[in-house]
């Protein structure tokens, strides 16, 4: 359950979060803020011939409430601005926050919201939602994995594949692959 809740989002981090012992849902009960310095959305989009591209949001914020009486009224709620994208490569930086990719100057906002959360196991769960990108709306599904939960902290391996092309953001297909993969990881700080 709580794993679903933190699922986006969106949008992708390399940082593998170890499984830990299930944690009673009466525990990991509350809402959280998600933790930029402490989590990470990282991405990457296959090329034909092997390579790629890999890239990462450096801004992004967000929200999660695990409701402990009903899984399903869960929510997770993300925000990346795609300004922030790296690949450590500033032409292709430049590219991606172009009108070409990402229009940063006229969609500054990619968002996330939770429409339903089924757990799928004690510390998975899988999150749909409506993910936004350059005003264009669609439903996503997202992979949640609960990492722990200590001291108020909640933490999350996220994963999920996107269509870059139901966005219109997709130039350079079929040499680059239409499917975008996100393998993030969200820390949430209870309060």
């Amino acid at each position: 359950m709580y794993a679903r809740i933190f699922g986006f989002a969106a949008l992708a981090a390399c940082l593998a979060v170890p499984v830990s012992a299930a944690v009673a849902l009466s525990d990991a009960a509350g809402s959280y803020t998600i933790s930029p310095a402490n989590s990470s959305i990282r991405f990457s989009v296959g090329k034909a011939g092997g390579g790629g591209l890999d890239g990462a949001f450096a801004r992004f914020k967000g929200s999660i409430r695990i409701d402990s009486s009903d899984v399903g009224r869960s929510r997770v709620d993300l925000t990346i601005f795609p300004e922030s994208v790296g690949t450590g490569q500033s032409r292709i930086d430049a590219f991606l926050r172009s009108d070409a990719v990402f229009d940063a100057a006229n969609s500054p906002e990619i968002q996330f919201r939770s429409t339903s959360v089924k757990r799928t196991g004690d510390t998975s769960a899988l999150v749909t939602g409506r993910l936004t990108a350059r005003g264009k709306t669609f439903p996503e599904k997202f992979t949640a994995e609960l990492g722990g939960l200590k001291a108020g902290t909640i933490k999350f391996r996220v994963t999920g594949k996107v269509l870059r092309s139901r966005y219109g953001m997709d130039v350079g297909t079929p040499i680059y692959s239409n499917i975008v993969n996100f393998d993030m990881t969200l820390t949430g700080k209870r309060g």
